[in-house]
């Protein structure tokens, strides 16, 4: 299958690219390395440097005429959305319906797009959550995601491919920045290098966390069986930042007294997902236990370390 992912060089995306090549797909790697790492994307992948809101993007996809499109490229983070929105909706927004409207032109069969689950539904009514609870944003971030997903299914339908929306849960694992702020990432590199780690709020809020060979599966399922429709993508369980905090402590070691910190504007005190419909439509599950994901994570980090600052 001929697919074309972008964000291609970034945490997720790069080992979504890895098992794509490695089954054999024929895959287009595509990221502006703004914040991604080229020597993340396999060399058996056709890589190209290139931003998503431009012409020479919309000129690649019809040109390549992949059959499927799986799209992170994306202004990732909550904070600074909130400190340039305009940023966020230039990038997340306008760079999407570049990509939408040269699919179309491409004859693209399926786009998967990688929406937020953390984010979307904001403060939750009730728990766990499903696809069709309200979607209440509350940070530019959450709200250009959520407009990304109305895109995408308005030009599915228009343009006649399969619309795949997939709601991630707050996803950790080897390869992740530092700078994305993610507490598991933070955490594993200030314990490994002896620096104290913050909790910011009183650290009982509690979130659904995911280990990415766990995302990369859903997408190849969705990729596969092409199916339209939203499918949140999570463990279904909620894990406080206080248990990811003592547990990482249970695997590195004793650790200085965590400082504490003010709630970060636009957090949410508890989410988790209900994942039915993707067991039923995209058969499938979350796998990988937190203990063991957290383990993967540590080791990974522990030898990025030894080679230099964690990226």
């Amino acid at each position: 299958m001929r697919v074309l992912v972008t964000g291609a060089a970034g945490f997720v995306a790069s080992h979504i690219v890895d098992a794509l090549v490695r089954r054999g797909d024929d895959v287009t790697a595509v990221d502006n390395l703004a914040s991604g790492d080229r020597r993340q994307v396999p060399e058996a992948a056709t890589f190209v440097a290139c931003d998503v809101r431009t012409t020479e993007f919309a000129s690649l996809v019809e040109t390549a005429r992949p059959e499927a499109i799986i799209h992170h490229a994306a202004q990732p983070q909550v904070g600074p959305s909130i400190r340039d929105p305009f940023h966020d909706l230039d990038v997340n927004v306008r760079g999407l319906l570049v990509l939408l409207t040269a699919a179309s032109r491409a004859g693209v069969r399926q786009i998967v797009y990688a929406s937020s689950g953390g984010t979307v539904y904001g403060s939750a009514e009730s728990l766990p959550i499903r696809e069709d609870a309200r979607t209440l944003p509350e940070s530019p971030y959450a709200i250009t995601k959520l407009a990304g997903e109305h895109y995408v299914r308005y030009f599915g339908k228009a343009g006649g491919f399969a619309s795949t929306i997939l709601r991630y849960a707050n996803i950790y694992g080897p390869r992740d920045h530092v700078s994305s702020e993610h507490v598991i990432t933070v955490f594993a590199e200030r314990m490994l290098t002896g620096q104290p780690c913050v909790i910011q709020w009183d650290g009982e809020q509690a979130k659904d966390y995911v280990y990415v060979s766990d995302i990369v599966r859903a997408n190849l399922r969705a990729v596969d069986l092409r199916r339209d429709g939203t499918f949140n993508v999570g463990s279904g369980r909620p894990t406080s930042v206080n248990q990811i905090y003592r547990a990482l402590e249970g695997i590195i070691g004793p650790q200085p007294p965590p400082a504490h910190a003010p709630k970060r504007p636009g957090d949410v005190r508890e989410f988790y997902l209900d994942c039915a419909r993707a067991g039923e439509y995209l058969q499938w599950q979350a796998d990988v236990t937190l203990e063991a994901g957290l383990r993967e994570t540590v080791a990974w980090y522990r030898d990025a370390i030894k080679g230099g600052p964690v990226p």
